[in-house]
């Protein structure tokens, strides 16, 4: 098993869908949020994911593709 952290940021057209459950149910990713600031035009998600180092990376360029902004996580700190 892997843990990651990564930000996932939102544009206000996918700020109701449930890509976070998403992620899990159809990576078997286990999502632990640690941050968040959503409101109604704009949300931010710091995650831990945990799981297959190949799951991870298939369920990032899913969300990646669906329209949400990824960028790596370094302890506390976002990269990018």
């Amino acid at each position: 098993m892997v843990k990651r952290r990564v930000m996932f940021t939102f544009p206000p057209e996918l700020i109701k869908e449930p890509i976070i459950y998403n992620l899990g149910q159809q990576f078997k990713v286990v999502t632990n949020i640690r941050r968040a600031d959503v409101n109604g035009d704009r949300g931010w998600v710091v995650l831990e994911l945990e799981g297959e180092g190949k799951d991870i990376e298939r369920g990032i360029a899913w969300v990646s593709s669906k329209g949400v902004r990824v960028d790596p996580v370094v302890g506390d700190i976002v990269e990018g």
